[in-house]
């Protein structure tokens, strides 16, 4: 007993409703449709109430719990509890399953012609086929299954590349912006054009590269010239007076902002510092006399006192204060009346006592501001030294700056000189590699020529010759640069003779200019040795019409005297064959020899007592 198709999987009868209506090849019934999804049956469910229903749709259906039959309601016989659908009323209806199964189904996608039964389509057609229209999990567009890889590798803007050069993943809408920072990626010296430089490697190639042009070094001062590196060391010897020109106008140029900012020099401070100081000692010298010089007239008594006591006393007097002098006159003269002496002393004290306040209060705010100025100045003065200061130091830095760079062009030009040096190697090299690869050039060539006759090699005596572009080379073969040609070898067997042909396509000997001449060459041969000489097989020789009704054939059978058919002692015989083989009018005229520029030429070696 035959055994029954497995069904496909379970798991296709919870996740999938009914058929699509357009994959039946015949009419459509009503009774293969689902009452729910109403599309073909997929695993149909029969309810209590008579209706089937799709083993997904059904589950769908009570899923949320008893429903009523729709269908019984359509049609007016619902009927309780028979026309409640919920789970455990229904049942798998195998029978219908296996008429549904057994339809002739086609496939719904446009160029498709698969056609079989709707078991079939689901088994092995269904979600498979390469007409099915999917939408691109990256960016959505719709595209046919069997494109999907083509798409998803070739076409679709959201695809993840891998950088050919650093290996990173990236979106292929963002390929020009991966470009502009891969470290990977190849650039181009601008100074010596080398190829291939990673640009992670770039920064540290220009450093070192004599190629590249870089600012002058005296850029900061005014050179816009951009030197090679490897001529730097020229130009700033050519140029030093150009340089240090800028450099002397630049240092000037701060120099003078810099005296911008102060509006005295240095020597015009120093002056005015002196004069403020002699002023100073004036101002000083003026209070101390003002204070020590009486406003009003003596007293009589320290008048007739001052006579008689000492010349000590008298100068001590002159250079004492106003009080002091009032003192010692009235210690050494005798009282006076009580009403005369009184007058005077108020008269002195009155005189005297608004000097200190007016006159000295104005002298010491004339001393406190010239004090303020000259201590001004002095502070200018430090900036001044500061800036002179800096001034130096700014020199000192410039001159270990040369230092630097002359070193640094040193270094430079030992590694310019070992650079040259490995260039030159690399040179020698790369002129012998051209060398070596030339001499495979030709072993090359002479291999695929070689190849080329092998491929055109017969070993049964038959040989047919095509020969292509005739009008060309028939024009050569007049012009004299190529009056022969020769076909390519071939044998009477793998291990028998070697031959080939030879053509004059403007004629030869007695039929130069007017007929085609056709020879036979008897070639060395590497079995030679084995064979039979001198060789004595019938030879014929044919130009093919290419309309098979009338061939031009000659056939000859060999002159065993003749050297032509003597055992080669070179690579080959004279050639022996037929100097008038074909009237050049014929081919001149309308014929079918000629066909596309082509005419075939045919040998064929007796291979009888061989």
């Amino acid at each position: 007993m035959a055994t029954q198709e497995p069904s496909p999987p379970s798991s296709m009868e919870n996740n999938k409703p009914g058929f699509p209506r357009k994959i039946l090849a015949n009419k459509l019934e009503d009774k293969h449709l689902c009452n729910c999804c109403h599309n073909i049956l997929r695993r149909p469910y029969q309810a209590q109430c008579g209706h089937r229903f799709c083993s997904y749709c059904f589950n769908r259906t009570v899923s949320n719990g008893p429903q009523k039959c729709n269908a019984c309601i359509k049609e007016e016989i619902f009927e309780e509890p028979t026309s409640i659908l919920k789970q455990g009323c229904a049942f798998p209806d195998n029978a219908a399953r296996r008429e549904v199964e057994n339809l002739s189904a086609v496939c719904i996608h446009e160029s498709c012609t698969w056609t079989g039964s709707i078991k079939e389509y689901e088994v092995n057609h269904e979600g498979k086929c390469e007409f099915m229209i999917i939408p691109c999990p990256s960016c959505k567009e719709r595209v046919r299954l069997s494109e999907q890889e083509r798409h998803s590798e070739r076409e679709c803007p959201e695809r993840t590349l891998n950088c050919k050069y650093c290996k990173e993943p990236f979106h292929f809408k963002n390929i020009k912006a991966h470009d502009e920072i891969c470290p990977k990626y190849p650039m181009i010296c601008e100074g010596c054009a080398k190829k291939k430089i990673p640009r992670e490697k770039y920064v540290d190639h220009i450093k070192f590269c004599s190629k590249f042009r870089t600012p002058c070094r005296f850029h900061v001062v005014g050179c816009d010239m951009s030197v090679e590196k490897e001529k730097i060391h020229d130009h700033e010897r050519a140029c030093a007076y150009e340089h240090l020109n800028l450099l002397l106008h630049y240092i000037m140029g701060m120099k003078v902002s810099m005296e911008g900012l102060q509006p005295q020099g240095l020597e015009l401070a120093g002056h005015k510092l002196v004069e403020l100081h002699q002023s100073l000692r004036e101002l000083e010298a003026r209070v101390s006399l003002l204070s020590h010089t009486p406003s009003g007239p003596p007293v009589q008594g320290a008048a007739s006192s001052s006579s008689s006591s000492s010349s000590g006393a008298a100068g001590a007097a002159a250079s004492s204060s106003a009080c002091s002098s009032g003192a010692l006159a009235s210690a050494s003269a005798p009282p006076p009346h009580p009403s005369s002496a009184l007058v005077p002393v108020l008269t002195v004290s009155t005189s005297f006592t608004p000097l200190p306040s007016s006159v000295g209060a104005a002298l010491e705010l004339q001393l406190h501001s010239e004090k303020t100025k000259v201590a001004e100045l002095g502070r200018r003065c430090i900036d001044l030294e500061v800036k002179a200061g800096t001034f130096e130091n700014v020199v000192c830095v410039l001159n270990r700056e040369v230092e630097r760079f002359a070193t640094t062009m040193e270094a430079s030009n030992r590694q310019h000189r070992l650079d040259q040096d490995k260039i030159e190697a690399l040179s020698n090299k790369v002129r012998q590699l051209e060398r070596t690869v030339g001499l495979k050039d030709l072993t090359v060539a002479e291999i695929e020529g070689r190849l080329r006759e092998m491929a055109a090699t017969t070993f049964d005596g038959v040989f047919v010759w095509r020969i292509s572009d005739f009008t060309k080379k028939r024009q050569d073969a007049i012009a004299g640069r190529a009056p022969a040609m020769f076909s390519p070898a071939f044998y009477t067997s793998k291990y028998g003779y070697k031959m080939c042909l030879r053509i004059y396509l403007n004629g030869d000997g007695t039929g130069r200019s007017s007929h085609l001449s056709l020879f036979f060459v008897v070639m060395r041969g590497l079995s030679d040795a084995l064979l039979k000489w001198p060789f004595n097989q019938k030879v014929t020789l044919m130009l093919l019409d290419q309309s098979n009704r009338e061939h031009i054939i000659d056939a000859f059978r060999p002159d065993v005297t003749s050297s032509s058919f003597q055992r080669p002692v070179s690579e080959m015989n004279i050639a022996s064959g037929c100097p008038l083989f074909c009237p050049l009018a014929k081919l001149d005229s309308k014929n079918s020899y000629i066909r596309d520029d082509t005419i075939f030429i045919k040998a064929i070696v007796d291979l009888t007592g061989l």
